[in-house]
């Protein structure tokens, strides 16, 4: 399905204060910052999760550990397929036991990506709480999750979607609206 950029929704500038907003959030919150961990879903959730956790630990004065979790083999929405699907090893470099952890990702759309998300990541052990951050909610949940800290909510229909461009293998930064062709 081909899609066609309908508007920008943030341009770099925008983008960069929607996450600055979003790590204040987080800095404010009553959470154990020393205890903390952020985890990134790949692949545009883990380089905000990384940026999350400089800001946030800058504030508290404290190094928050980040690492990334790939979900591909916890989808409920894979293709069977003859062949093995591609799957990048999620490596945790911390324990989770009893940790507090901020999970995050770009956009929640149906909170399915979230929900394999989950699963993975308690295979690795019974966290204290888990908290979700987002840099978009676009809406049109499936799953009963909703994000502790959003950056942008923005309304869409259903074939739309939404893009944030972080400049790591994009051409240009920002949040960007797309229409189903």
């Amino acid at each position: 399905m081909a899609m066609t950029l309908k508007k920008q929704l943030a341009d770099h500038e925008g983008l960069q204060h929607i996450l600055d907003a979003l790590a204040a959030n987080i800095a404010a919150d009553n959470l154990d910052f020393a205890n903390l961990a952020m985890i990134g879903i790949l692949q545009h959730g883990a380089p905000i999760a990384s940026y999350l956790a400089q800001q946030v630990g800058a504030a508290h004065r404290v190094q928050i550990p980040v690492s990334h979790l790939d979900i591909t083999l916890y989808r409920d929405d894979m293709i069977e397929s003859p062949e093995e699907p591609y799957s990048r090893q999620t490596e945790i470099p911390f324990p989770i036991k009893n940790r507090e952890i901020i999970l995050v990702d770009d956009v929640l759309f149906t909170g399915r990506t979230v929900r394999a998300a989950l699963a993975n990541l308690l295979a690795f052990g019974r966290p204290r709480l888990i908290k979700l951050a987002v840099a978009v909610d676009r809406g049109h949940r499936e799953l009963p999750i909703r994000a502790d800290y959003t950056g942008l909510k923005v309304d869409t229909t259903r074939n739309q979607g939404v893009r944030v461009r972080l400049g790591v293998n994009d051409t240009e930064k920002g949040i960007f609206l797309y229409e189903q062709d």
